[in-house]
C-alpha cells in the first residue's frame, strides 16, 4: 500500500472544512470520479502484481481535471492525454454512464471486451463520450485538436455534416513537459496563426503542470513563461489541487472559447502522485521531502476539505473512499482474467482495408478525350473529387492563388472557392494535424506535402496518429484522408536531396497505411478517384506518391511521339483492371499492378520513374514484359507473383535506395511466396542526391537497367 493511500484517512481528520463556490452536489459528484480514478490507478497496481495488469501509468495527482470535464458540455470533443482518468469518469458521469470505470480495467488488462481499442491498449476514448482515443505521450495528439477546432466552423460553412455541436469547444490536455515537444509547439502556433487571421479556432489548450516529466525538472514559472504572454493566446491559470478553484478558472476559460471562437490556455497546477508508474522508484531522484510536499497537496484531500465544509462528516468522506476502494477491486478481480486478443489476425483486424464500390466513384466532371500529362490529370481528378464530395477540402503550401509549385492544382481555388481550397502555414505537422482533425469531423482531407523530404519532420503524424485511430478504436473513429506528395528523383536544374528524395522506407513500415505510386496519367487519375473513394467509404489513409520527373512529360520513346500521354480514364468499368496496356477505367482496385507487354523470357518489376525506363528497355531487348506495381502498400502480391512465373526470371528496376528501399520488399514478396526462379535487382545508391549533374552519379541510369537485363539473359 503506498502512503498516498495508507494515509488518506489519517490526512482527512486533520483537514479544516472549506467553503465552496459551487453546488455540493457538483463536488459530491466529482470527488466520485476522483476516487474512481484514485482506485484505478492503485487495482492496475494489484493486477499487475497478479499478473494480469498490464498499464500502471496512472492519474494520481491529476484528478482535479474532473473540474475541467465539469466545465464542459458532454459534446465537446476531447482529446486526453494519459493522467485524465478523472476527466474521463466525470465525463461519464455527464452522461449518466455507470460503466466507464469497468472500461478503464478492461483497458489495463489488455481485454477483449474493452469498448474503444479492444485490447490494444489502454486508451481512454468512448464515441459516446465524444471522447477521440489517443496514445500519445508526447503530445503529438495537439495537432489533431487544432484540426478538428479549425473543421467544426468549415463543415459549418460547408454545409457539411460534422459529429460535434456548432458551438463546441475542443478540450486536448497534455503534460508541462510535453508542452515543450515540437508538435505542441507547432500546434499552438498554427492554432494562433489561424485566429490571427478571424479564423474560428475553438481550442482550449489544457497544460496540467505537475512540474517533473519522469525524471527531469520543469524549470519553476517555464509555463507561464513560455505561454501567459503569447499573442492572441488568452492564458488562464488554476491550482488543479484544489477543485473549487480549477471549476471556476476552467469555466470561465471554456466560456471564454465558446463566445469568442478563440484560443486559451489552461495551466492546471498538479502534483504526481505514486510516481511515474508502477516501476518508477521515485526515490532515486526525488527527496523525502518533496515527496512528502506533494502527498500533502493531494486533489482528494482538498476536494474533502470541501466536503466537509459541505456539512460532510469526516467518516463520511473517508467511508466514501473506502466504499470505492471496494467497487473498484470488485471489478479488478471481475475482469483479472478476462480472454485477451489470441492471433494475429484478431489483433490487426481494425487494419483491414474494404473493397471500393464503383457506386462511390467520382463522376467525370468533362467528356473532353484530349490525351493530358500526368499534372493535367492529377488536376482534372481533383477536380472530379471536389465535385463529386462535398465534404473534401484540398490544403497545403502554394496549392491555392499559385495552383501548387508543379501547377498541379492550378485553378481549383477559383472553381470551388477559398473555403475547399486553400494555402496553410509553412508547417507539415500542423498540414497533417489538420488533415486528421478535418477527418474525424466530417470532412474528407486532401492535404498536399509539397516535396517528399518536406514530410520527414512530421511522419509521426501518420505512424501515430492517423493509422493507429482505426486500429485503437475497432474503427468507430475514422481518420479518412488522402495525403498528396510531390516526390522522387530525377529533377534536372532543381535537384538536391530536399527536392530529389527517394526516402519512402518510414511510410512502407507503417500498418493499414495505403501507398499509391501513379506512373502514368491514366492511372494516375483511377488511383486518385480509388483512394478519396476509400477514404470517404472506409476512413483510410492513403499517401499518393507523385513522381515529379514526370508530371510534364509527353514522350516516352523520342521526342515528339506522345507514348506519355494519355486520355483521361472513363467513370466506371469492370470490377477489376486486368492487366493489360489498355486504358483503366475510373478505377484502380488497391493492390493491382499494371502489366505491358507479353515478353516470356524476363518480367522487369517497377513503379514511377522505373516504368518509362523500363518500358524503354523493354522496347530495345526482345522478350521483356513490365509490370508496374503501382501500389507500394499493400504490394500486388498476386499479380507480381503471376508476371514472375510467367518468364521465371525478375529484375527489379528500383528508384529508391538500395538498403531500405521497396526492391526489399518486392523481392521478399516472392521468396515468400514460394518462387524459385532468378532474381536480381537494380537500384539508386545508399546517399542523398546531390545538386546538379552529379545526380547522376546516385540515382538509378536507365543504362544500369538496361546492362542488367542483358545481364540475366545472357
Amino acid at each position: 500500500m503506498s502512503q498516498v493511500d495508507k494515509l488518506f484517512a489519517e490526512r482527512v481528520l486533520g483537514l479544516k472544512p472549506a467553503p465552496s463556490a459551487h453546488p455540493a452536489d457538483l463536488i459530491s459528484t466529482l470527488y466520485d470520479a476522483q476516487l474512481g480514478s484514485r482506485h484505478a490507478d492503485l487495482a492496475a497496481r494489484w493486477l499487475q502484481s497478479e499478473g494480469h495488469g498490464f498499464y500502471t501509468i496512472g492519474s494520481s495527482g491529476h484528478e482535479g481535471n474532473a473540474g475541467v470535464a465539469a466545465a464542459l458540455r458532454p459534446t465537446d470533443p476531447a482529446l486526453l492525454h494519459y493522467r485524465s482518468g478523472a476527466f474521463y469518469l466525470a465525463r461519464a458521469a455527464q452522461h449518466g454512464d455507470t460503466t466507464a470505470l469497468r472500461d478503464i480495467l478492461l483497458g489495463v488488462t489488455a481485454a477483449t471486451t474493452e469498448p474503444i481499442a479492444g485490447g490494444r491498449h489502454k486508451v481512454f476514448g468512448r464515441h459516446d463520450l465524444a471522447v477521440i482515443p489517443q496514445t500519445s505521450t508526447i503530445a503529438s495528439h495537439l495537432p489533431r485538436a487544432m484540426g478538428v477546432a479549425f473543421s467544426i466552423a468549415r463543415a459549418g460553412k460547408l454545409g457539411v455534416e460534422s459529429p460535434w455541436p456548432a458551438d463546441a469547444v475542443v478540450v486536448t490536455s497534455f503534460g508541462d513537459a510535453s508542452a515543450n515537444h515540437s508538435t505542441a509547439t507547432g500546434a499552438i502556433n498554427a492554432a494562433l496563426h489561424a485566429s490571427y487571421q478571424g479564423l474560428p479556432m475553438p481550442l482550449l489548450l489544457v497544460c496540467e503542470d505537475n512540474g517533473i516529466g519522469i525524471s527531469v525538472r520543469t524549470p519553476d514559472g517555464w509555463i507561464k513563461q513560455a505561454y501567459g504572454q503569447r499573442p492572441g493566446l488568452r492564458y488562464f491559470d488554476a491550482d488543479g489541487t484544489d477543485l473549487d478553484a480549477t471549476l471556476t478558472m476552467a469555466t470561465e476559460a471554456a466560456t471564454f472559447v465558446r463566445r469568442n471562437r478563440r484560443p486559451a490556455f489552461l495551466r492546471l497546477r498538479t502534483v504526481r502522485l505514486l510516481g511515474h508508474a508502477g516501476s518508477d522508484v521515485e526515490a532515486a531522484y526525488r527527496t523525502p521531502a518533496e515527496l512528502l510536499a506533494d502527498e500533502e497537496l493531494d486533489p482528494l484531500l482538498g476536494t474533502a476539505r470541501l466536503l466537509l465544509g459541505a456539512g460532510r462528516t469526516a467518516s463520511e468522506v473517508i467511508d466514501r473512499y473506502e466504499a470505492k476502494r471496494a467497487e473498484v477491486m470488485a471489478l479488478a478481480r471481475e475482469v483479472a482474467g478476462l480472454p485477451q486478443l489470441a492471433s494475429a489476425e484478431a489483433v490487426a483486424a481494425p487494419l483491414r482495408l474494404s473493397e471500393v464500390s464503383e457506386k462511390s466513384l467520382p463522376r467525370r466532371t468533362s467528356e473532353d478525350p484530349t490525351p493530358l500529362t500526368l499534372s493535367q490529370s492529377i488536376n482534372r481528378a481533383l477536380t472530379d473529387v471536389l465535385a463529386a464530395y462535398p465534404e473534401s477540402i484540398v490544403f497545403g503550401e502554394d496549392v491555392g492563388r499559385k495552383g501548387g509549385v508543379y501547377g498541379v492544382t492550378r485553378g481549383l481555388q477559383k472553381a470551388f472557392g477559398p473555403a475547399r481550397v486553400f494555402d496553410t502555414l509553412l508547417d507539415e505537422q500542423s498540414i497533417l494535424g489538420l488533415g486528421l482533425g478535418a477527418g474525424v469531423s466530417g470532412l474528407l482531407p486532401l492535404p498536399e506535402i509539397q516535396y517528399l523530404a518536406y514530410l520527414h519532420n512530421a511522419e509521426d503524424q501518420l505512424r501515430g496518429e492517423a493509422a493507429s485511430l482505426k486500429f485503437f478504436s475497432q474503427g468507430q473513429y475514422r481518420n479518412p484522408m488522402v495525403l498528396r506528395i510531390a516526390g522522387y528523383g530525377y529533377q534536372k536544374g532543381f535537384g538536391g536531396h530536399f527536392h530529389n528524395d527517394d526516402a519512402i522506407g518510414v511510410l512502407r513500415d507503417i500498418p493499414g497505411l495505403v501507398i499509391a505510386s501513379p506512373s502514368r496519367p491514366d492511372d494516375a487519375a483511377a488511383m486518385l478517384h480509388t483512394c478519396a473513394a476509400a477514404a470517404r467509404d472506409d476512413g483510410a489513409v492513403c499517401v499518393y506518391l507523385e513522381p515529379i520527373a514526370l508530371y510534364h512529360r509527353r514522350d516516352l520513346h523520342e521526342d515528339g511521339d506522345g507514348g506519355w500521354l494519355a486520355p483521361y480514364p472513363s467513370t466506371h468499368g469492370p470490377g477489376e483492371h486486368e492487366p493489360s496496356e489498355q486504358t483503366p477505367t475510373g478505377h484502380v482496385p488497391i493492390g493491382r499492378g499494371r502489366t505491358y507487354g507479353d515478353g516470356d523470357q524476363l518480367t522487369l518489376v517497377s513503379f514511377g520513374n522505373g516504368v518509362p525506363m523500363s518500358l524503354r528497355v523493354a522496347a530495345r531487348v526482345p522478350g521483356v514484359r513490365v509490370l508496374d506495381l503501382r501500389w507500394l502498400a499493400p504490394l500486388p502480391t498476386e499479380d507480381l507473383l503471376r508476371e514472375a512465373e510467367a518468364t521465371g526470371r525478375v529484375l527489379v528496376v528500383d528508384e529508391t535506395r538500395r538498403t531500405g528501399g521497396v526492391s526489399e520488399g518486392v523481392l521478399a514478396a516472392l521468396v515468400d511466396a514460394g518462387f524459385t526462379g532468378q532474381l536480381a535487382r537494380v537500384t539508386s545508391e545508399d546517399s542523398f542526391v546531390p545538386l546538379g549533374a552529379a545526380a547522376q552519379h546516385v540515382l538509378l541510369s536507365e543504362a544500369t537497367v538496361e546492362k542488367a537485363v542483358r545481364d540475366l539473359l545472357g
